[in-house]
């Protein structure tokens, strides 16, 4: 049954863009044909903005431009950049034969900064979070090179693998254990040339424990861009005493008129189970601009956690709006329906969540 309904709602979401005049997220670079870098001081996105990001978030995102607001474009002086990241949500959820939950809570606050030492040539870029609980060092690495051509990075820093997107619960960010809540520590050889983005990390994986080895983690993605469309491919491949373990990605990007479209299929080996086993996740998404300032957002999710077990795969539907009313605020509501083996409780639980984003 569960195999039945993602293709389901698929035809819905064909259907609402058949019949409609056809932070940073990746469906805005989907709808604008940008690459990451065109908005981020971050070849591979997310995080600081930088002064067109800035300018986009200001003048085209938001239902109201505020005049007031254009004196800021993210510069403290010309080599020094500062931004930030502020996300507060109510959520509610509920389970079958378990009470339902409901909280309010400081989700995160971010602070990014980028100091060019010799501009285009030699920076430093550090991602800070500060809150909740004690402060966090996310990403901190030194930049050699040109983020418009050939580059190297050395620190801490985020891999690059398939979509860099907000939700970092999606199946296929949880299941590849890449994600924006997972930095690594080492080298990321880059380069930017025309419509295609590449990049080859060589990272650590620590000790399991007292007598294991450190592991090592090589990370590869390659990106083509188009206007209007997008395709890319990633792998990675982790050697650790607790088993190894390889994953391979595949996703791509169109735009059809006012709807953007995302998808990824990833395939996971993980060797650090009796016999090896063979996990599967998917993600389509599709997200229509209805007005401006004014997003509408559905995503199906796949899970498979074992290729060899029969009946126990899992889904996730996700229904969000995002209302954007004036540059650097944008008020989210959404609603999310897992399906799992009846089992489980945790499987088939309902969520629903308002969530308030400043940025700047």
């Amino acid at each position: 049954m569960i195999r039945c309904v993602p293709a389901g709602l698929l035809l819905i979401l064909v259907g609402l863009s058949a019949q409609i005049p056809a932070v940073a997220e990746p469906y805005l670079a989907v709808q604008e044909g940008y690459k990451c870098n065109v908005c981020h001081v971050n070849p591979t996105g997310g995080g600081l903005r930088n002064t067109f990001g800035i300018q986009y978030a200001k003048l085209l995102l938001p239902a109201k431009p505020i005049a007031a607001l254009d004196v800021w474009n993210g510069q403290l002086i010309d080599s020094v950049r500062l931004g930030g990241d502020l996300r507060a949500a109510w959520t509610r959820s509920s389970a079958p034969n378990t009470a339902s939950q409901s909280q309010f809570g400081l989700e995160q606050v971010r602070i990014y900064g980028d100091v060019a030492i010799i501009p285009d040539r030699l920076g430093v870029y550090v991602d800070e979070q500060v809150a909740p609980n004690a402060a966090q060092n996310m990403e901190a690495y030194l930049r050699i090179g040109s983020t418009q051509g050939l580059y190297l990075k050395g620190g801490q820093f985020y891999l690059p693998f398939g979509w860099r997107l907000q939700d970092q619960t999606a199946f296929v960010r949880e299941v590849s254990s890449i994600s924006m809540t997972n930095p690594q520590q080492g080298i990321e050889v880059g380069c930017e040339h025309g419509g295609w983005s590449a990049q080859l990390d060589l990272t650590n994986v620590p000790a399991a424990g007292a007598g294991s080895k450190a592991g090592h983690q090589t990370t590869g993605q390659v990106v083509q861009v188009r206007p209007n469309w997008r395709w890319g491919a990633a792998a990675s491949f982790t050697q650790s005493d607790v088993g190894n373990r390889r994953v391979g990605g595949i996703f791509a990007g169109l735009r059809t008129g006012p709807v953007a479209w995302l998808g990824e299929a990833d395939l996971i080996h993980d060797e650090g189970f009796p016999g090896g086993r063979t996990l599967a996740a998917g993600l389509i998404e599709a997200d229509w601009r209805m007005l401006k300032g004014h997003n509408l957002k559905g995503t199906v999710e796949y899970f498979d956690p074992d290729r060899r077990v029969r009946e126990d795969q899992r889904a996730r539907y996700s229904v969000v709006y995002e209302f954007t009313p004036i540059p650097f605020l944008q008020l989210r509501a959404g609603y999310r329906r897992y399906r799992g083996i009846p089992q489980s409780n945790s499987q088939n639980q309902r969520l629903s969540f308002v969530e308030l984003h400043g940025y700047f």
